[in-house]
């Protein structure tokens, strides 16, 4: 599946592009509001009002057209963020809620899980949570081990959460504007490396479905499943293999919960092997979770093991050349095609 641009459209980052969803729904409907730490800023100190825009600017520009009583900051608990949008979301309203990082989750755990998550099934699905979380994941930034965790296999474990971890700035818009839209609570996951990676994007509004993978690249040879930032590394160690006459069929499944699991099986149909990229530990990843699916479903397909490119099962490390070799890295996935191309 690839991107199809019709009408207006122009070159915007990772960052705008969210930014753009966000006024865009705002338009559209009085019911949806944001809320989060320093998500307007200036409020009650002298300078310029709407100062920040949350830490790394992506709402910024919104409170001056919507005003502070749906642009929301609030203090410096996530437990209190999380469940207002809950039980705004419970109330007719529409919260956008932002976690300034996903490694605060702990904070906040049992507002999303053992609320939000279960309040359509504990009444009998005639309760609706439509609300979104925004969070920051991902390593990279030189924001330390508190700062930098890759956490999305921790709620994709959760049933009643949809989770979307958007890879470019054109699947950012279309997923957020889906998830405003939505009826369930949805994490949205947005890697802080990617806020100034750019791309063509329609100017109007425009949803992605959830469940629906993209084919950044198309090969027989071997499939490569990559999440989130390491799509783009995929796709660039695609275009180095290439060269070399290897043809590599790259999936971005865009949302790990739901999961287009049907893609997945039908590349894997095609080439045999299989290369799942994930910035998480190993450990009972999304890694692991789809090397399980392809080869409980998939099994017949395969012509070489399954090959995992992931993070070591450690924290984040804080010095720079640690934290770069901790990431899977371009060339750990072309090692990783070429094992199961010589197995």
């Amino acid at each position: 599946m690839t991107n199809k641009i019709k009408g207006p459209s122009s070159i915007k980052t990772y960052r705008e592009a969210i930014n753009d969803a966000l006024r865009q729904e705002m338009r559209r409907d009085p019911r949806v509001i944001i809320l989060g730490e320093e998500v307007s800023g200036g409020a009650g100190c002298e300078g310029q009002d709407d100062a920040y825009g949350g830490v790394f600017g992506v709402t910024k520009g919104l409170m001056p057209e919507f005003g502070r009583e749906r642009v929301i900051d609030t203090p410096i608990s996530e437990s209190a963020i999380i469940g207002a949008a809950a039980g705004a979301a419970n109330n007719g309203l529409r919260p956008v809620a932002e976690l300034m990082f996903f490694d605060f989750i702990g904070v906040c755990f049992d507002q999303i899980f053992n609320q939000a998550a279960k309040f359509r099934y504990m009444f009998g699905g005639k309760s609706r949570t439509p609300m979104v979380i925004r969070g920051t994941v991902g390593a990279g930034w030189r924001a330390g081990a508190q700062h930098s965790s890759m956490l999305h296999p921790v709620v994709t474990h959760i049933p009643g959460l949809k989770v979307v971890m958007p890879s470019n700035a054109y699947d950012a818009k279309g997923l957020l504007i889906q998830a405003i839209r939505d009826d369930d609570p949805v994490l949205f996951l947005e890697h802080k490396i990617m806020y100034d990676l750019a791309c063509e994007v329609p100017d109007e509004a425009y949803a992605i479905p959830f469940g629906e993978a993209a084919f950044p690249r198309e090969g027989t040879d071997v499939t490569i499943v990559a999440i989130s930032n390491m799509v783009t590394r995929a796709i660039q160690a695609a275009d180095e293999l290439a060269k070399e006459g290897i043809s590599c069929d790259v999936i971005d499944p865009r949302t790990v919960s739901p999961l287009d699991e049907e893609s997945i099986l039908e590349s894997v149909a095609v080439t045999g092997r299989l290369v799942i990229v994930d910035e998480a530990n190993e450990r009972c990843s999304l890694a692991a979770d789809i090397s399980s699916i392809v080869a409980e479903k998939g099994f017949s397909s395969l012509r070489a093991p399954i090959r995992k490119v992931t993070a070591p099962h450690t924290p984040v490390p804080f010095s720079p050349v640690l934290e770069d070799a901790y990431v899977p890295s371009v060339e750990r996935i072309i090692r990783a095609v070429k094992d199961v191309l010589g197995a």
